[in-house]
């Protein structure tokens, strides 16, 4: 059944209304017609079962026959990721809703190749390569991406408490499974990985005096994107145990 994102602010008790490109999307693309079944959702938790009542190609009118509210998420999950090169970040991006995250913080580090030119307009694709994900699979949370910052920007502002984990190539980093077997997750996770150069030697101390505990994925160094995806499916098979 096709998806299609509604604000919640934009929901009612019992009509909904697409516009916009959503609108476009199910009336031209998707070619639906009065009669059809659609599911919407509202990107934080809601989602429906719709029949089309009127349809034309800049408003979609539907009527609830069906509601659903998808559980809280005990430890939402924040991907702190150092952005990387080429298209990488788009590909994290799309990988990282798909596994469940909750918001994506991207970082510009001391090794950092990719500089973005224009931060909102980077926000806006990755955004919407987000939406994108969240409809295609049947995630009802739609995660908020941050506007790039840099690594001691962010580092200093990051709010006090939860879970910090950041990927290491360090002789001291616990496994993934070997540190939540020692310690259970606690609130929020932040799940920091660095770039292809790896963070600098001031980061790392940085980090670690701000609470971030080591973890490692075994002996084969694995590049940025397949850590990323490796530590969050990881993440969410041990929250899930």
């Amino acid at each position: 059944m096709n998806r299609y994102f509604i604000p919640a602010d934009q929901w009612h008790d019992e009509h909904l209304s697409l516009s916009g490109e959503e609108a476009r999307h199910c009336c031209r693309v998707m070619r639906a017609r009065e009669g059809d079944e659609i599911e919407t959702f509202d990107g934080h938790g809601t989602s429906a079962i719709c029949k089309i009542s009127d349809i034309n190609r800049d408003a979609v009118r539907c009527r609830i026959t069906s509601k659903t509210l998808s559980p809280k998420i005990e430890h939402p999950i924040t991907l702190c990721q150092a952005i990387p090169k080429g298209g990488n970040m788009e590909l994290i991006v799309q990988k990282a809703v798909e596994l469940g995250v909750s918001r994506i913080q991207a970082l510009i580090t001391d090794h950092t190749v990719a500089r973005p030119d224009s931060a909102e307009k980077k926000v806006s694709k990755w955004q919407r390569i987000a939406l994108e994900a969240c409809k295609q699979c049947g995630q009802n949370y739609l995660p908020e991406i941050a506007t790039p910052e840099p690594f001691d920007t962010w580092l200093k502002n990051l709010p006090s408490g939860g879970t910090r984990l950041i990927a290491a190539l360090d002789e001291r980093a616990l496994h993934l499974r070997e540190h939540f077997g020692a310690q259970a997750p606690e609130g929020d996770i932040f799940f920091l990985v660095g770039p292809e150069g790896d963070f600098s030697k001031d980061e790392y101390d940085a980090a670690y005096k701000s609470g971030f505990q080591p973890i490692s994925f075994g002996n084969i160094v694995l590049r940025v994107e397949t850590a990323s995806l490796c530590g969050l499916s990881i993440i969410q098979h041990e929250l899930s145990a």
